[in-house]
């Protein structure tokens, strides 16, 4: 039994297509920037497959400017740890809840914050020229009165071999133990796909201390009947100097 399903009517599917082409106009004339300045991480593909669960791991690695070190209060080197649990509502829907924890050079590891993500596959894989996906978050650091609510789309596009990914998201920030603001945040993606255990990639991320670009690599490997491993790892330059100097990102899911 589907527990959630997109509507039926053309005219309403056409109608939140065209809301998601209005969104993307907006978030490549805005500003862009994110909650912490940095939007290095997972870039998200609109597609969703019926049953399937996951458990994910992520982390990023950054180290930060050279000419910044001599602040106290600035952080030299930062890990970040995300372990999520995910599964899929239907044919259009997938729900995931993470955990977040922080380590750097100024403090020990320790939880950062909880996030329920949910994503909504808009379009079936080729019935447009692009396939089209919503993702929705909602974020609460585990020690301070900080809330962060975002939006976007997900946009993919193929030809032949290759495969390009975009990601623009809006974030509304609130709490007493911060100011609250909307904020924007875009990531690019472009995939060549070599075979299902390889496929280079380049990603480009903007973000408010963000230019960044950088080469990744990932593939999938079958466990099993309808079991998957499924990798990526990348090494993310910034390319002004508000940007952190290198960042490495891994992942690892296990799907079933």
């Amino acid at each position: 039994m589907r527990l959630f399903t997109i509507p039926a009517n053309p005219f309403s599917i056409k109608r939140t297509i065209w809301s998601c082409n209005l969104l993307t106009l907006y978030s490549l004339l805005s500003p862009i920037c994110i909650a912490d300045g940095n939007t290095v991480d997972k870039i998200y593909h609109p597609y969703v497959d019926a049953l399937e669960q996951e458990i994910e791991w992520r982390a990023i690695y950054q180290d930060d400017q050279p000419q910044e070190n001599d602040q106290p209060n600035k952080k030299e080197h930062r890990q970040l740890h995300r372990l999520s649990y995910g599964r899929a509502f239907g044919d259009y829907w997938f729900g995931e809840i993470y955990l977040t924890g922080e380590n750097s050079d100024d403090t020990s590891f320790k939880l950062e914050a909880y996030e329920l993500e949910a994503k909504w596959q808009l379009t079936e894989q080729g019935e447009y020229w692009a396939d089209w996906g919503i993702l929705f978050e909602l974020e609460k650091e585990a020690h301070e009165s900080i809330w962060e609510f975002s939006t976007g789309i997900l946009i993919e596009k193929e030809w032949g071999r290759w495969s390009g990914t975009a990601n623009f998201l809006l974030t509304h920030e609130w709490g007493s133990d911060i100011e609250d603001e909307v904020e924007s945040s875009a990531a690019i993606q472009m995939r060549y796909r070599l075979s299902r255990l390889f496929e280079p990639a380049i990603e480009f991320y903007s973000g408010e201390d963000t230019k960044a670009l950088g080469p990744v690599i990932m593939g999938t490997i079958n466990t099993g009947t309808r079991q998957n491993l499924h990798w990526e790892a990348g090494l993310i330059f910034g390319l002004d100097e508000d940007s952190v100097n290198n960042t490495f990102r891994l992942l690892i899911e296990y799907e079933y």
